[in-house]
């Protein structure tokens, strides 16, 4: 799938399939090397040393978890120990609670680390409701173990079901809890606006939402930064058909994300706007930009599924469009660019005049694609066009031109 399959969507798949194969595989040769251990002197010595202090099992297993970054191949072994009788079940269930606790604390300590404490409310909401589910756990061990011990004696079966049952309890208990949770994590850890973040919005003030006049110009403004955002990706786009840079192809598909976060906020900020406050002209507006807004958030993702894959599978190959393919994709990308400019300058001032030459380069930006087309296939016919441009110049042509709404 992953070397031979056409469909993007069909070779991601396969490197997915690929990633988890190899997590399996370290998941086993993990396990191997801590059995290994678990057979020495030494570590039963420690075993038996903690066994008559439940809480240094605890800790002892939430240690190894934490440096063995899996809990999973912690609990594998806890089974494999108990069903050796190595281990009692009381001191079993004791080291799968370190497991447990041991998992929530790699995303805290090695999770993102900079200023935004808001990136370390999942990790640190995960590792308290663990803590807590623990606690609840650790002071009820007794009973648990006479309770579960009489369901089924073997060793392995009972630390499996214990884990299970654990994390499904946690999870049905915390989650009525979830909603006050989350506020307080809100409240503790508040988000950190980055002012230099490319989709943070920078003109919709929500105090010029009481005049709508000036919040509808606010809105306008920030839509610009769309056009701006959208021409870099053109430009971009246009430098990909001959660069080998794959990072500069990631860099667009990242811009895409940003005119998403653009456009999303410019919708929040129109609509939450009292209907009540708009007039008729205010109303009509309104919905000039959020369609504006809505067009270049479409068009650029055009660039980025229809487009933009295709690049990337020509670097991949190692293939180069023909001279004349390549002049054709780069006049239509330039023409693309101008209809943006002339679409913005059309936004902002209504003039009709502006308004009538981009209905007519619509007709001409047509003709174009068909007569690009056209010598795409008389090429074909000759027989004078390299792999790369007989397979995808003409898709791309069609799929920056026919779905943008640019034109």
């Amino acid at each position: 799938m992953f070397r031979r399959a056409q469909n993007p969507q069909v070779h991601d798949l396969g490197r997915v399939f690929i990633g988890i194969g190899f997590m399996l595989l370290a998941l086993h040769q993990l396990l191997d090397v801590l059995t290994e251990y678990a057979g020495t002197r030494t570590f039963q010595t420690v075993l038996s040393g903690i066994s008559t202090t439940p809480i240094l099992s605890l800790l002892l297993a939430a240690i190894v978890t934490w440096a063995a970054h899996s809990s999973v191949a912690v609990v594998l072994l806890v089974m494999s120990l108990s069903s050796k009788g190595l281990i009692d079940p009381y001191q079993a269930f004791a080291l799968t609670l370190g497991a447990n606790l041991g998992t929530a604390i790699n995303p805290v300590v090695e999770g993102h680390s900079g200023n935004d404490l808001s990136a370390k409310r999942v990790p640190i909401g995960n590792l308290v409701t663990r803590i807590a589910g623990i606690a609840i756990a650790f002071a009820a061990l007794s009973p648990i173990v006479d309770w579960m011990t009489a369901i089924d004696g073997d060793g392995a079966r009972l630390i499996a079901n214990f884990h299970t049952a654990f994390n499904l309890i946690v999870a049905v208990l915390v989650m009525p809890f979830l909603a006050p949770l989350a506020n307080a994590l809100v409240r503790l850890m508040p988000q950190r606006i980055d002012e230099n973040d490319p989709g943070h919005p920078r003109y919709l003030d929500p105090s010029a939402k009481e005049t709508p006049v000036v919040a509808l110009q606010a809105a306008a403004r920030e839509v610009l930064r769309l056009v701006d955002i959208l021409g870099e990706m053109l430009t971009g786009t246009k430098d990909a058909l001959t660069s080998n840079d794959r990072r500069a192809l990631s860099s667009l598909r990242q811009k895409d994300n940003v005119l998403d976060r653009l456009n999303t906020a410019v919708k929040r900020y129109l609509t939450s706007i009292d209907p009540d406050e708009l007039s008729e002209a205010d109303r009509h507006r309104l919905d000039e930009i959020l369609l504006f807004s809505t067009g270049l958030e479409h068009a650029g993702d055009v660039l980025d599924q229809n487009v933009l894959p295709h690049l990337a599978k020509r670097l991949r190959r190692g293939i180069k469009f023909s001279k004349d393919g390549h002049r054709e994709l780069s006049d239509l990308l330039d023409r693309l660019a101008t209809n943006l400019r002339t679409a913005s300058a059309l936004f902002m001032s209504q003039d009709e005049r502006v308004a009538r030459m981009l209905a007519d380069e619509k007709i001409a930006f047509r003709k174009a694609e068909r007569d690009g087309t056209s010598d795409h296939f008389k090429r074909l016919r000759r027989g004078d066009i390299d792999t790369a441009e007989t397979t995808r110049c003409t898709s791309i042509c069609c799929g920056t031109s026919s779905r943008s709404t640019l034109t």
